[in-house]
Order: C-alpha cells, then sequence, then structure tokens
C-alpha cells in the first residue's frame, strides 16, 4: 500500500529494503531525517562527529561485505571529499550509496553548490530521483549499481524532493549475507603503486557506465501531444518543468545525471524542433550536450541563481505574455527573518560581545543568526569549524586584535572540525579567546545527538566527552566555565580571558531551551508603571519583547530582559 512519505523518509526505506546493514552519517538540513528514519529499523545506525569520519566507517563496512550507507547535506561532501576520491579507486565489495541532498536557494545553507560535479570528478555514478517512490527505488538501484560495478554510488537529492512528501510503495525489508572479505593490498591499500593500478580500473568502469547509461531505464522520455519542444531534465527541475510546460512538451528524464548519455539525447534532441535543458543551479547537463554537438537552450534564458518555479519557466519557454491571465496577483505578506529562540542561552553571550563591540568570528549553527539585528554581533561566518582557525589567521595578521577578538563554535560543531582549529592554534602560539557555546545538543539541525551528550542516535548510554578536558589535553592552560544567562558574570570572565597572552577557552553551558528535559522556573511581565519606553531590552532580540509588553506565551524565563532593564519594570513570577 502506498504511504506518503517525505524523500528522506523513502531513502530510508529504501535502505531498509536493500538489506542495508551499516548507516553513518552527520546531520546536516535537507538530509537529516534519512538517517534519524533510518535508526528506527534494525540494523546499524550512528552520528559521526563530522561527515569525513562517517564516509570512512561506511566505505570499511561496505569493504568489510556489508552494504552501507552515508548521508550528508551539499556542504558535508567537501569535508568528506577526501575519502570519497579514494573510494572511487578502490571500490567496494558490499553495497556503499552516499546521499548528498543539495540545497538550491540556500534555504539552511551558506553557499548553493552543485554536487553534480563531485560525480564528475570523483568518476562516480550519480542518480537522481525525482519524487519519494523514485527516492525510494533508486536506492535499492544504488546498491545494485554498486555492487555490479565495484563503485559508490552517489544518490544526489533536493532540498524540495528531501522535504515533500508524496505516495511511495513500501516493500519488504531485504536480509542481505555479507559478502566474503578477503585481504587484497592492491585493491585496498592506495599507496602510489597500487593506485596507479586503481585509477586504470576506475576508468575501466567508468566506460562501462557510460554504455549502461545509454540503455538504462532509469533515464526514460515522455512524448508529448506535439514535438515542437522537448525538454531535458532531473529531479525537481523535471516536476516543476512538467507542472509549467504541461503536456503539449515532450520530455527526458534522466534519472543518472552521471555518467550523462551521449547517443539518446541525440536522438531526443532530433526529433523535437526546440530542445531545452532545465536544471537548477549549474549547466551540468547541458554542457555535456554542447559538448556532443548538441544545440540547447536553457541557462542563457534562466538563471543558475537558485530554485525555479512555474511562472519562471513558462515565461522563459512560453514567452513573457504566456499565462499571465490566470497568475495570482502576489501577497505582500511581512518579513519574518529567522531569530535565537526566546530562552536561547546563546542570546546573552552575544548581547555581551555587541555591547564590549568585539570582532567575532561565528561559525555554523544556531548562533550564527546573532549575526542579524538588532544584535549585529558577528563578523565573519565561513564554513564548520572555521571560527577558531580563522581568528587565529586574523591575529596573526592584526596582532593588536587580541585583546577584542574572539572565536564562537558550538559544541557539536567544535567536535565536527574546531578541534583541530584550537589545536593549530596552540601549537602556533596565537593568544585566541574561543568561546564555546555548549547547549547539550545538535541544536541546528534539529537536537540530533553528539559525542557531548552521553547518548548515541539511538538514545543508548555512550561516554560523554569532557569538552574542557579536551581543551586541556590540547595545551589550552586557560579553560573555565560560564552560565551565559549570567551576563555579568559572563562580561567579567570575557575581559579577564581577553586580556590573558595565550589561548584560552571559555565554555558557555546551558542546555537548549527546546530540549524537552528544560523546564521553565519562571515568567517575566512587564510593570508599565516603572517602563520608560527605553527599548533598551529591546536589543536583545528576544521574540518574547515588544514595545509595552512581553508575550507570556512566548516567554522561557530566561531573565535577561530583567537584567538589563535599569528601571527594575521587568520582574519574574513562578510558574
Amino acid at each position: 500500500m502506498d504511504k506518503l512519505l517525505l524523500g528522506n523518509e523513502a531513502v530510508a526505506a529504501g535502505l531498509l529494503e536493500s538489506g542495508c546493514r551499516f548507516v553513518s552519517s552527520y546531520p546536516g538540513t535537507p538530509s537529516t531525517e534519512i538517517t534519524e528514519r533510518a535508526a528506527e529499523y534494525g540494523f546499524y545506525c550512528e552520528w559521526a562527529p563530522n561527515e569525513k569520519v562517517a564516509l570512512e566507517g561506511a566505505v570499511a563496512a561496505a569493504v568489510a561485505g556489508a552494504r552501507a550507507f552515508s548521508g550528508m547535506k551539499h556542504v558535508g561532501l567537501n569535508v568528506a571529499a577526501d575519502p570519497l576520491f579514494t573510494a572511487s579507486y578502490t571500490g567496494i565489495n558490499g553495497g556503499l550509496v552516499v546521499a548528498v541532498a543539495d540545497d538550491p536557494g540556500m534555504h539552511s545553507s551558506q553557499n548553493e553548490q552543485d554536487s553534480r560535479h563531485y560525480a564528475l570528478a570523483a568518476k562516480l555514478p550519480m542518480l537522481e530521483p525525482a519524487d519519494s517512490e523514485e527516492c525510494r527505488v533508486y536506492t535499492k538501484t544504488a546498491f545494485e549499481l554498486s555492487e555490479r560495478f565495484d563503485t559508490p554510488v552517489l544518490l544526489r537529492l533536493s532540498t524540495r524532493v528531501s522535504h515533500s512528501r508524496s505516495p511511495a510503495t513500501r516493500g519488504q525489508p531485504q536480509d542481505m549475507p555479507l559478502r566474503e572479505y578477503k585481504k587484497d593490498a592492491s585493491k585496498y591499500v592506495m599507496m602510489p603503486a597500487m593506485a596507479r593500478a586503481r585509477h586504470i580500473a576506475a576508468e575501466e568502469r567508468m566506460k562501462a557506465l557510460r554504455d549502461y547509461c545509454e540503455t538504462t531505464p532509469l533515464n526514460g522520455i515522455t512524448w508529448g501531444s506535439e514535438r515542437k519542444i522537448g525538454v531535458v531534465a532531473s529531479g525537481i527541475a523535471y516536476q516543476t518543468a512538467r507542472e509549467a510546460l504541461g503536456d503539449g512538451v515532450s520530455y527526458m528524464k534522466l534519472g543518472m545525471v552521471y555518467p550523462l548519455p551521449a547517443e539518446s539525447l541525440r536522438r531526443f534532441a532530433s526529433q523535437v524542433d526546440e530542445l531545452w535543458v532545465i536544471e537548477e543551479l549549474d549547466d551540468f547537463i547541458e554542457a555535456h550536450c554542447r559538448q556532443h554537438g548538441i544545440k540547447t537552450r536553457g541557462k542563457a534564458e534562466l538563471s543558475p541563481l537558485g530554485e525555479y518555479s512555474v511562472p519562471q519557466l513558462r515565461r522563459a519557454v512560453f514567452g513573457a505574455d504566456e499565462d499571465t491571465a490566470r497568475a495570482t496577483p502576489p501577497v505582500a505578506v511581512p518579513g519574518r527573518p529567522p531569530a535565537l529562540c526566546p530562552g536561547c542561552p546563546h542570546r546573552g553571550v552575544f548581547y555581551v560581545l555587541a555591547k564590549r563591540k568585539v570582532t567575532v568570528f561565528g561559525d555554523i549553527g544556531c548562533y550564527t543568526l546573532a549575526a542579524a539585528p538588532p544584535l549585529s554581533a558577528m563578523d565573519y561566518c565561513l564554513c564548520m569549524g572555521a571560527s577558531v582557525s580563522g581568528l587565529h589567521g586574523f591575529l596573526k595578521a592584526r596582532p593588536e586584535a587580541a585583546e577584542n577578538s574572539v572565536a564562537v563554535i558550538g559544541d557539536s560543531t567544535f567536535m565536527h572540525s574546531g578541534i583541530t582549529g584550537l589545536l593549530n592554534a596552540v601549537y602556533n602560539n596565537s593568544p585566541v579567546t574561543v568561546l564555546i557555546l555548549d547547549n547539550s545538543t545538535t541544536g541546528m539541525t534539529g537536537h540530533q545527538q553528539n559525542p557531548a551528550t552521553g547518548l548515541t542516535l539511538k538514545n543508548e548510554p555512550a561516554p560523554a566527552l569532557d569538552i574542557a578536558a579536551l581543551c586541556a589535553a590540547l595545551g589550552v592552560r586557560r579553560v573555565c566555565g560560564v552560565d551565559p544567562y549570567d551576563m555579568k558574570a559572563f562580561g567579567v570572565v570575557l575581559a579577564r580571558e581577553l586580556a590573558a597572552p595565550e589561548p584560552s577557552v571559555i565554555i558557555a553551558k546551558r542546555p537548549c531551551v527546546l530540549l524537552k528535559h528544560v523546564k521553565k522556573g519562571a515568567f517575566f511581565t512587564l510593570d508599565r508603571e516603572k517602563c520608560s519606553d527605553c527599548g533598551l531590552c529591546l536589543k536583545l532580540g528576544c521574540p518574547a519583547l515588544k514595545k509595552g509588553e512581553i508575550d507570556g506565551t512566548l516567554c522561557a524565563g530566561c531573565g535577561l530582559c530583567a537584567a538589563v532593564c535599569g528601571r527594575s519594570a521587568i520582574v519574574g513570577r513562578a510558574l
């Protein structure tokens, strides 16, 4: 029976039905739900500290003979690129599928990179489903191709496919036995002499895959009522094109986006008057067509930026006046930028940093929102873990800035890729002041466990990393803790550590207010007789605070507003 499944849920179903035995991932929107749902099934699933570690574990599990999987978002594939490229040479034993979820439109990401280029560069096949049923089926197909061609297989998703629901059939779980493991240094030990031979094997595999892609049922043609216009598309761009252009247009849908066919594309192009390639982000398919002498239209009329819309495609393909009579006038909607939650333990930290006009090297996490007004308390944010190594480089260029510059990083991000940055700063004698905002979870992606929480992905007890002890082991002699709700105490500690001529770490520890076990202890109200409408409390940027009132339904009882009020006009009430 069909069920309405998220694309990510359907991938997890495909893992179950494929007999997958090992899953290791790092949470990253829009890929997170694949591993969360897979953890509800019986096979082994884990959160790894980062994507590189996750993929390395999955590759080894596949070499051991198990079907294995690793999931990540597009920027996570950057982190995992080192093992990915070499695993292309070694090949696998049991099947290995790597899902990468791109984010056109940057709904929750710092860039819009197109992961199809990784397939080309790493010489790996890539499949791209367009709905939930294809997510399930393509996952199973990817394992079959992986074992047939002795290769990792990339499964490319996008935000709209990952997070949209559509009907998907549920099949029976498959129990795949472990394949025999045989020691073979010439295949699995990638020192230069062996790697040269494995490169030859990878090229031979790509030749076989190019033959396969010409006839695979993953690629198909749907003829329209006429053949004036032909469209080549894949993934969510195919769905948008079908909705925008209707049944009068003919379509060649590509389920395998690398390697791309040449002869079947050429045949399709020869049977239509005008060929369009509709693909979000880069002109990956269009460039392939041009390389093979196939004339197309596409990026010149569209855009390499963001997601495509139905009206946008209609205007580009049919002309500016097409369907405008039926178009719905746009509705003016007030802007609603994201903000730190009421009671967020990060708010007080950034309020103090902003008040002191500290130069802040930020990182990837909920706290990146502190860059927005009214806090406006962040100067720099590049990628996961770059806050610490970035501050180190900044201080080497501007040593005088050490007395008023900090790196801010969350606990999960610190474990992901901040540890090596801190080690580098200590080793190279940088007087960095690092704030580790420990909210006891991986908050940005929806409260996943991490090595410091004391629980695994399946909520089983695990050793909890002692972050303070780890920093001391790295050589940091000045490590201290502070409650981020106590802004006065934090300000004192911050001034002291900024003045220290050596590396120091301040751990601001308080759990995320949205965690289930965190209880409210009070809520705050406004005494209108004492309030002067000075607006000082509004500089905290708390959604519960409005001019002249406090929204009791949102107040989390953190007390930061009472701490900044100079007229004692904000009063706490016990629940």
